[in-house]
């Protein structure tokens, strides 16, 4: 495979150990940014018998080896000793015992970057040496259970998601931490060895699920929180079948039919223009307000204070109003077909999109011309339809749209590939490791979850981050507030409008000041913001931009400049039709940000890319991600088409209990389990105590229902792990955050095992907070920050100005010209 030469990882060399999913995609990544990558099976092949391989295994030289044998192991050796990263996704300690102890091929090369992704952390007691497949992951770390309030609605718990979101989740954290540790090895001339714990992976994934705000105020709560806390109080059953619970989701926030019957989902309810425009758009606004819908000018005042008691633009609309709207939503959406609909709200500048299957949006006239999805010519498939690139620099983006085939190499082939790259020139080894992004500056003007996640992710590794948001706030308090608690954290907050010429003269200051500027918006909104290519680069020659969007991808499309959110790529990519069980019964995946959060991490991969780049060649560049690009990642066991593929038929609905009767839930005499093992494991199964007989069974599921009731589940789970079979019971977030809590001390968690919280009882707000600690990224070397609360939004204007030279008087001025603010409300969560 010939070098691409613009392409920004060239001669950067990986040898991949990995199999199934988040080892293999993390190198997949670098190699699609342009590095040689040796991927190693074992000499019967991959662990993982799918076609995903021929997607996570694309541009990538192939070779088999038995380390066991010394041969092997002489010959991984030889691959290692020119490598700059090795990557590998096995329980701890596999390695060592295969002779490739990364500790110690570090110490005989500083330079060298490892990365380890197993399952549990190495410093977790209990469950470091479990099997850990992802549904055994998932269910250990609550992702199954209380899985989102239409599910506990439903009484659906456990409940099933074919979803690999702990690979998924730690793929993206692995792969940016490496590129991290890549560009920092620039300036240090040290590697490190790196561990991304997949259990770690995945709560950070679930770090908006998992806060908890004491004393939340009423206000934020949806229809449907109100209910499951009225049905738990009067000890009533979680029954609501699917078709009652859609009239408790918001009007701006739920799925209707259309008129060719394919249904349409509608994201607009927390922007203080997208609500009216969806309205207007469907003739229905003038209607509103003459039936009396009122108008709240500030948001941001406690409720008791509004002129009305409910108000476009702000989440949740109260249950009159929101039934009220939903009904004539309902009659106008029935007038018009899907794809009607779609550029009623693209072009209008409101979020909306149709249902579509996996199979439809690996077909889909954008998602191919967008370079989202790509044709690749795989040796055993033939012509596959794969997920495009995750994260790219624009000027090398087009060289990422026809990826090589994996290509089956010898021994020989692999170490001339190795070979024909150029050694990296790097300084001699600094005597102490300083954290990867130390003295680096961020300007982020983002908003909602991916973007400002990006760019708080970056700070645990010593980035400078000032947070810029307009004087007048375009989102409603839940948007920015509640999803800022986790999002702001480590931020320093600045409030300025852009519309004024002093406050684009702060603007520019600030521009001048920093390395990285991040920004989520389609391309349209670039320009009249000063963003542009060119006005950046004249304010600021060297600064490096990233730019997150919904539909964005290497090239343009005809999607490219619509509106969304991360419940939009669900739907228009096959999640929601998968999750729900089909176009009639479509249902968001449960968890807040489930894509959103990883396309923050995707952000920051592009930015350390582009980092890299310009420490290697001096070369600037813009990075660019999208939304689409991480839905397509977090599909991606299936998330391919081919001449011939079987159907997609993956476990789908809300009666998907897992893969087969020896991978899924099964009830135990006092709880769930999840058994997650395979016919190859039956003769050891059938010696488990209880549950001889098995291999004669005709009807397995039968007979494992009827065995695994005579004991507790964790009786059970102790019986399966004690002979390396894969069980779980399921855990769930409220008992992980009570059991893994503790006071903020200033330590970012990485020594506390798989889970690890910190209770902040004199938060900012007032408010007693517990929270995830930023923890799943454990370099040896590198120092990780602990991150500050987040700071109410305008905080730290003055401090900044002055930073910058302004004086009292000047910022004073500033702000009685409204050119800057100091806060949005008097209270930081308004009530």
């Amino acid at each position: 495979m010939g070098q691409l030469s613009q392409l920004p990882l060239r001669n950067v060399k990986v040898i991949d150990f990995g199999q199934y999913i988040a080892g293999p995609a993390v190198a997949m990544i670098l190699a699609d940014l342009g590095a040689t990558v040796i991927h190693i099976d074992p000499l019967t092949g991959p662990l993982w018998d799918s076609p995903a391989n021929a997607v996570l295994n694309r541009n990538k030289h192939c070779l088999q080896l038995d380390l066991k044998s010394a041969e092997g192991l002489q010959n991984a050796r030889a691959l290692i000793a020119s490598a700059d990263i090795l990557i590998e996704n096995f329980r701890p300690g596999v390695m060592r015992r295969l002779g490739l102890d990364f500790a110690e091929l570090r110490r005989q090369r500083p330079e060298l970057i490892t990365l380890s992704i197993p399952g549990f952390a190495t410093n977790d007691e209990l469950r470091r040496d479990w099997r850990a497949y992802e549904s055994i992951i998932a269910s250990a770390s609550g992702v199954f259970t209380d899985m989102g309030q239409n599910r506990v609605l439903m009484g659906i718990n456990p409940s099933f998601s074919p979803l690999p979101l702990a690979s998924s989740y730690g793929t993206m954290l692995a792969v940016s931490s490496v590129v991290l540790a890549l560009q920092a090895r620039q300036s240090s001339g040290m590697g490190d060895e790196i561990e991304v714990p997949l259990a770690a992976a995945v709560m950070e994934g679930l770090s908006y699920n998992s806060i908890k705000i004491d004393g939340y105020p009423l206000r934020y709560k949806t229809l449907r929180e109100k209910e499951i806390e009225r049905r738990r109080a009067e000890n009533l059953p979680m029954n609501l079948t699917y078709e009652d619970l859609q009239e408790y989701l918001d009007p701006f926030y739920r799925t209707y039919e259309c008129a060719d019957g394919r249904k349409f989902y509608a994201v607009c309810p927390s922007h203080r223009s997208h609500a009216k425009r969806c309205l207007q758009a469907m003739g229905l606004y003038e209607e509103m307000l003459a039936a009396g819908l009122p108008k709240v000018e500030d948001p941001y005042l406690p409720l008791a204070q509004w002129e009305g008691d409910a108000s476009l633009g702000v989440y949740p609309l109260p249950e009159y109003w929101a039934k009220r709207i939903s009904v004539r939503m309902k009659e106008v959406f029935l007038t018009k077909t899907a794809a009607e609909w779609e550029k009623i709200f693209g072009e209008g500048q409101f979020p909306g999109a149709p249902h579509r299957t996996t199979q439809e949006w690996l077909h889909d006239e954008h998602a191919n011309t967008a370079g989202l999805v790509v044709d690749v010519d795989d040796p055993q498939y033939g012509v596959m339809k794969q997920p495009g690139a995750i994260s790219w620099l624009e000027d090398s983006a087009d060289q990422m749209l026809a990826p090589q085939a994996r290509r089956a190499v010898s021994f020989e082939e692999a170490l001339a590939a190795l070979d024909a790259c150029a050694t990296a020139a790097l300084p001699a080894p600094a005597e102490k490791a300083g954290g990867w992004l130390e003295g680096v500056r961020i300007l982020d003007l983002t908003n909602v979850i991916a973007g400002p996640h990006s760019t708080s992710f970056l700070g645990r590794f010593g980035a400078d981050v000032i947070k810029l948001d307009p004087t007048t706030p375009n989102y409603d308090p839940w948007n920015t507030v509640v999803f800022g608690m986790s999002s702001a954290r480590g931020k320093q907050s600045i409030l300025v409008d852009l519309n004024q010429p002093d406050g684009r003269e702060v603007f520019n200051n600030l521009v001048r000041s920093v390395d990285i500027i991040v920004m989520n918006a389609p391309d349209r909104q670039l320009a009249p913001l000063g963003l542009d290519e060119a006005s950046l680069q004249a304010v600021n020659p060297g600064v490096i931009f990233c730019q997150l969007d919904c539909f964005g991808g290497p090239r343009r499309g005809p999607r490219t400049d619509y509106l969304g959110y991360d419940d939009l790529i669900q739907a228009t990519t096959g999640i929601m039709l998968r999750f729900g069980g089909g176009m009639q019964t479509p249902e968001e995946h449960a968890h807040v940000g489930t894509i959103d959060v990883m396309c923050g991490f995707a952000a920051a991969l592009g930015i350390a890319t582009a980092l890299y780049q310009k420490a290697v060649t001096g070369r600037v560049s813009r990075a660019r991600t999208s939304l689409a690009s991480l839905g397509n990642l977090v599909q991606i066991p299936f998330c391919f088409d081919y001449a011939g593929r079987a159907p997609f038929d993956e476990p789908a609905g809300r009666d998907a209990v897992g893969y087969s009767d020896l991978s899924r839930f099964y009830r135990t005499s006092d709880d769930w389990l999840y058994l997650d093992s395979h016919v190859g494991e039956l003769e050891r199964l059938a010696h488990v105590e209880g549950l001889a007989g098995l291999v004669e069974s005709n009807d397995r599921a039968a007979f494992l229902n009827r065995a695994l009731m005579s004991a507790t589940s964790a009786t059970w789970q102790r019986r399966l792990q004690a002979v390396d079979i894969a069980a779980a019971v399921p855990d769930n977030l409220d008992n992980l955050r009570q059991r893994y809590s503790r006071p903020a001390d200033g330590l970012p968690g990485t020594d506390n095992g798989s889970y690890s919280f910190s209770v902040y009882a004199d938060h900012p707000s007032g408010r007693c907070v517990t929270q995830l600690d930023p923890f799943a990224i454990r370099p040896r070397l590198a120092p990780i920050r602990a991150l500050s609360p987040a700071e109410k939004f305008g905080t730290s204007t003055r401090r900044v100005l002055r930073d910058f030279g302004y004086s009292e008087t000047q910022i004073d001025a500033l702000i009685a010209s409204k050119s800057i603010g100091e806060c949005w409300s008097e209270e930081y969560l308004p009530s």
